[in-house]
């Protein structure tokens, strides 16, 4: 098959432009049933982001009358375009997941208007009523993940400082940040986290440069939001520090230092939105779910995690499959001595005021600029 980012300037590009415009030549194949495209801005056995999203994907190809169609490692670019043209062109797809954050604004945007019977789903873009009517988003609170990962931190640090190295200040971020420092200090509240900003999604070398700096620095417990965490994990597993993956499950890297890890369960959202679809029905604009609803899930608690931590993080875990859980809540400052939420005040887990953070609460050493 073409690289797809060469297929519309190819001269079969040509005829695909025909079947874009709904013109289909002669002769043009188009598999039965529902084709659905998914593209990854990395590569898809990166033990992390776009592994995730690759699982959900292989659980799609095992479903009755779809057809999966997929690219690795498509840069936020104009790239990303080209590819979902032609997946819609060349091999007819009419949903489309373009998982990368980067792939919302400008490019799902751009793409969306010229194509009303395609539905593009995208992970984590805020989606609102002035946006295309055939674009959605959806995303999942990992950062309750992440506040038991900071259960279990806050058991296992000796130093009382943790550590989080971290790709882009963008709201998800921050919340898996501030989720991780205050699952923490749930445990004890002299915790702090140091957190470094690589500034890339994927940059093996400034995310190791990153883990050897904090373990420089006396932090003994890491975790990280980037694509992929292998490096991070590896290299702090090197350094003798705990480990709390995410996206995947990390365990494998290194299983007496993994405590446990905040996983994406992409296999029952892209199920879901496919059966629907194949239903005739229609996907949500805005979707979201967290652990109850089985968008997430914890990886298996390590060999090193403690009973006591075992039974804080498990009485935790209960409250936040009840619903309704915050952990942003008041009184709460951030890092800057700037009131968060007031005495009395919370955010509970599905409040989207959440994904407009801009902020690191009080206890987190970096800054977002």
């Amino acid at each position: 098959m073409p690289n797809r980012r060469q297929f519309l300037r190819s001269t079969a590009g040509l005829a695909g432009a025909a079947a874009l415009s709904g013109l289909l030549p002669a002769g043009t194949a188009r598999a039965a049933g529902l084709t659905v495209g998914f593209i990854y801005v990395g590569p898809k056995d990166d033990f992390g982001y776009n592994q995730s999203h690759a699982e959900g994907a292989a659980a799609v190809k095992a479903m009755e009358g779809v057809t999966v169609v997929e690219e690795e490692q498509v840069p936020e670019t104009v790239d990303v375009q080209k590819t979902m043209e032609s997946m819609i062109g060349f091999d007819g797809a009419t949903l489309v997941f373009p998982t990368s954050f980067g792939y919302f604004d400008p490019h799902i945007l751009a793409v969306a208007p010229k194509y009303p019977e395609v539905r593009f789903e995208h992970c984590g873009g805020l989606w609102t009523p002035d946006k295309p009517k055939n674009v959605g988003s959806y995303f999942g609170y990992i950062g309750m993940g992440q506040y038991l990962n900071g259960i279990v931190a806050g058991h296992a640090t000796k130093s009382k400082k943790i550590g989080f190295v971290a790709a882009k200040p963008i709201p998800q971020v921050l919340l898996n940040i501030n989720s991780f420092l205050l699952g923490a200090r749930a445990v004890d509240p002299s915790i702090t986290c140091q957190v470094i900003f690589t500034g890339e999604w994927s940059l093996a070398v400034k995310e190791a440069e990153a883990t050897n700096a904090l373990a420089d620095q006396g932090v003994d417990v890491v975790t990280c939001h980037v694509d992929g965490p292998k490096v991070v994990m590896e290299t702090g597993a090197g350094r003798g520090m705990f480990l709390c993956g995410y996206h995947a499950n990390q365990s494998a890297l290194a299983p007496e230092k993994y405590l446990t890890g905040a996983e994406w369960n992409w296999a029952k959202v892209y199920g879901d939105m496919v059966k629907t679809t194949m239903a005739g029905g229609k996907i949500d604009n805005f979707v979201r779910g967290g652990l109850a609803d089985g968008f997430i899930k914890m990886s298996p608690l390590g060999p090193a995690v403690s009973d006591k931590a075992r039974a804080q993080f498990e009485a935790t875990k209960a409250e936040i499959l009840k619903g309704g859980f915050a952990a942003i809540k008041g009184p709460l400052k951030d890092n800057k001595g700037n009131v968060v939420a007031t005495a009395g005040q919370a955010f509970v887990e599905t409040d989207v005021a959440l994904e407009s953070m801009s902020y690191l609460v009080d206890g987190v050493i970096g800054s977002t600029s």
